[in-house]
């Protein structure tokens, strides 16, 4: 059912829906589905679910406090260093992933950043459904579907080393650069 949910969802919502108040997005734990009006690499479909993330997470012997509500929107209006989608997308999109802050942090900085949530505000479309264990729920769906996006727990995937390949240069080439104001 979960999986119906997210590959053939009755809607896809858009940025400003998202952003809105009240926002559509339970305050609830549950797994959103992306989808993109526009690929961010040629390689990419834009008829089908690309990436799947969850909220909360499980991290070791915790559960984290984020739910669908505030995971779903700071990935339409945060930044590469707290939202692995964003920093996929940002080096799909060839932007500079920099140091920010004092230096421990990669972002694509404030020009970066704006330009990729403009981008998402046009082509990015998100879905979700609640869950009481989403973590749970994302293993499954990794392990059942084609989901390029995703690097974790799925190695499998034939877009992996690539992916993998171009956000760890984009990271070390960001260490080699001063940082960025």
């Amino acid at each position: 059912m979960i999986t119906a949910e997210l590959v053939e969802p009755t809607r896809l919502w858009e940025a400003a829906e998202v952003l809105a108040r009240p926002s559509p997005v339970p305050a609830a734990p549950g797994v959103y589905g992306w989808y993109f009006t526009q690929a961010p690499h040629p390689l990419l479909p834009t008829d089908r679910l690309l990436y799947v993330g969850i909220a909360p997470r499980r991290i070791a012997t915790r559960v984290s406090k984020q739910n669908l509500r505030n995971r779903v929107r700071y990935h339409f209006r945060g930044n590469a260093e707290g939202s692995t989608l964003r920093l996929t997308l940002g080096c799909l999109l060839g932007l500079e992933l920099r140091r920010v802050g004092s230096g421990r942090r990669l972002t694509f900085g404030k020009v970066g950043e704006t330009e990729l949530t403009a981008w998402m505000a046009e082509y990015a479309r998100v879905c979700w459904t609640q869950h009481n264990k989403p973590w749970a729920a994302e293993t499954e769906l990794i392990a059942q579907l084609d989901l390029p996006l995703n690097l974790d727990q799925n190695r499998h995937h034939a877009f992996h080393p690539y992916l993998s390949g171009l956000r760890a240069s984009a990271r070390a080439r960001a260490r080699s650069l001063p940082i960025s104001s």
